[in-house]
């Protein structure tokens, strides 16, 4: 069982922005594309690159097992005897890979005692990665050197940015917010790069009324959590991880401020939000 250590960290970054390289590659030139079972899209990127991931991580840690979406059905009976694991997402944003956006990436985490203690978020386009340690803070890597992530202040007086996926989206967060709230929506493709925003403070907050996995959101958790942000559900409880039957979250709301009074600015009575 590895010890986190900056050697393990620097290890799966290398990985990650290894990964990154050939989903450039891939975005230059035309992929295959095929659809699931649930309708949703998957390329020749995205096989790839869990192939990918799951063979440099194993050779890492020969004994940690790896969930993805691609390994869902494993039953929680089974899950629930792991220790600890990885949890990832290979590409994580398909369609902006796919539309040519830009805005995708590759998500990261090594879950220990059900709560992440490692995440990488790595955004191969954007060439940013936010990633975290428990006990040892958070860090962004860009093009201008690595800085320390800090928690983001929130005010009532403030205009809150909030990021969403799509219009739709924004229209459901809207039935959400308190009256006389301040707000600004500001709309991006995937998961991993809304993560992002919250975590170096572009967006006070991340937005969810819809389905993701738990690899979509562990890597953000212990980011988040080291910078002085976090994540809650409609219940203003924390997410779970390897706990239930499903691998799909709740809805939820990213932070990069937790001592901010979000029940004063969001309001999930409606049971339809629950």
């Amino acid at each position: 069982m590895p010890i986190l250590s900056p050697r393990l960290l620097s290890d799966v970054l290398q990985i990650a922005e290894t990964g990154g390289e050939y989903l450039r590659d891939f975005y230059t030139r035309s992929v295959q594309v095929q659809l699931k079972a649930d309708n949703t899209p998957v390329t020749e990127a995205d096989l790839f690159m869990s192939q990918f991931l799951s063979e440099k991580l194993t050779a890492l840690t020969p004994d940690i097992p790896i969930l993805s979406e691609e390994s869902g059905h494993i039953s929680v009976a089974e899950r629930q005897q792991w220790p600890i694991y990885w949890l990832i997402d290979p590409l994580d944003g398909t369609q902006q890979f796919i539309e040519r956006t830009g805005q995708f990436g590759i998500l990261i985490a090594l879950v220990q005692h059900n709560c992440p203690v490692l995440g990488l978020i790595h955004m191969p386009i954007l060439q940013q990665t936010c990633y975290a340690i428990r006990g040892q803070g958070a860090y962004k890597k860009d093009v201008h050197g690595v800085q320390r992530l800090v928690p983001q202040p929130l005010d009532r007086a403030q205009r809150i940015k909030i990021a969403v996926g799509d219009g739709k989206m924004a229209d459901k967060v809207r039935s959400i917010l308190h009256k006389n709230i301040d707000y600004e929506f500001q709309i991006f493709g995937s998961s991993s790069l809304k993560s992002l925003l919250v975590a170096e403070g572009t967006s006070h907050c991340y937005v969810r009324l819809g389905n993701t996995g738990e690899w979509d959101t562990a890597a953000a958790e212990v980011i988040l959590q080291e910078m002085g942000g976090g994540i809650f559900d409609p219940n203003f409880a924390p997410l779970t991880y390897n706990q239930r039957d499903t691998l799909i979250n709740p809805h939820f709301v990213m932070t990069g401020c937790r001592q901010a009074d979000w029940r004063q600015i969001f309001c999930f009575d409606n049971d339809t939000f629950r």
